[in-house]
């Protein structure tokens, strides 16, 4: 092995082991700073690396299982294979890019090979039918750049009943290029520049964070690629006006098929259209009835609206 390591974690507190995964570029962010993730954009990791964005939502029911379940998918796999594993309780760091890390599940015994150990509920089977799925590479390519390996393995429970295997070559080309992305990202994260703005959450709540309050008054003459960004703006929101329209059409007609029915079927699916009973505060007739205790409990809070005009 040719990487580095960078610390034990072994009985290491969790608040510590995410303050060394700040410091650097793991194989679970590869993928979102390529595109490639579907649950992570390039910004969300951004965020997470410059402390801007609190990347530690404690451990849910999901997190809990994958946990649980990584040493039975482990032990399936070297019964399956053959091949032992052995846990490597330590961040890895790339010998020559420090900022390269790995949190490896665990390493081959006798081999130059890695394993990664995942699990996947039944609604997510599908992206295994075909193999791995395109978005777990780049984490695999990354733990054999830092490491120098040639192989690594993943073994995944599908739904909690299907279990399968699969063995991935190093590919030196799709390396080069993900380091190079890698390089790049990182001087983003040192010089505390943001990716340039999309349309995802993270670059929503990035905006709202960084301005949050205008300047009363205060006008300012926009660069000349803010007309088109107005007209992506206005055709854009024409286009929703239009597709709304159409859902709505057949929203309306699917009710109007089903009348008082709350159920109707067709080819395996189902149109529901059922009694919801809630319950809303109506603090139109507090503030009115019970002025003090109105204003004893309310709560003001700034935001600024977008628009065109």
């Amino acid at each position: 092995m040719t990487a580095v390591t960078l610390a034990k974690t072994a009985d290491m507190p969790r608040d510590e082991w995410l303050d060394l995964r700040r410091k650097g570029i793991g194989g679970s962010d590869a993928a979102a700073i390529l595109g490639l993730n579907p649950w992570k954009t390039p910004m969300d990791v951004w965020l997470e690396k410059t402390g801007e964005f609190e990347d530690d939502p404690g451990e849910n029911e999901k997190m809990y299982w994958g946990n649980v379940l990584e040493d039975i998918v482990a032990r399936e796999f070297t019964a399956r294979t053959g091949l032992k594993v052995r846990r490597r309780n330590a961040i890895l760091k790339h010998k020559d890019r420090p900022f390269m890390i790995a949190n490896v599940d665990r390493l081959v015994i006798g081999h130059k090979a890695g394993l990664e150990c995942k699990t996947a509920g039944q609604y997510a089977a599908e992206d295994w039918e075909m193999g791995l799925p395109d978005y777990y590479m780049p984490q695999l390519q990354h733990y054999m750049a830092v490491t120098g390996y040639p192989v690594w393995y993943v073994a995944v429970l599908i739904g909690g009943q299907e279990f399968k295997y699969y063995k991935i070559t190093r590919d030196d080309y799709f390396i080069r290029d993900l380091v190079q992305a890698e390089v790049e990202f990182w001087r983003l994260v040192e010089t505390r520049t943001p990716p340039p703005v999309d349309g995802t959450k993270a670059s929503t709540e990035l905006i709202k964070k960084l301005y949050p309050e205008a300047e009363k008054g205060k006008e300012i003459q926009l660069p000349f690629e803010a007309f088109e960004l107005i007209q992506q703006y206005e055709r854009a929101c024409e286009e929703e006006k239009q597709i709304q329209l159409l859902k709505d059409e057949a929203a309306n007609r699917l009710k109007d098929m089903l009348g008082m029915a709350e159920r109707g079927s067709i080819h395996g699916r189902q149109v529901i259209w059922q009694n919801v009973v809630s319950k809303r505060l109506n603090t139109k007739s507090l503030q009115k009835e019970y002025p003090d205790i109105y204003e004893q409990f309310a709560q003001e809070s700034t935001y600024r609206r977008f628009s065109i005009k």
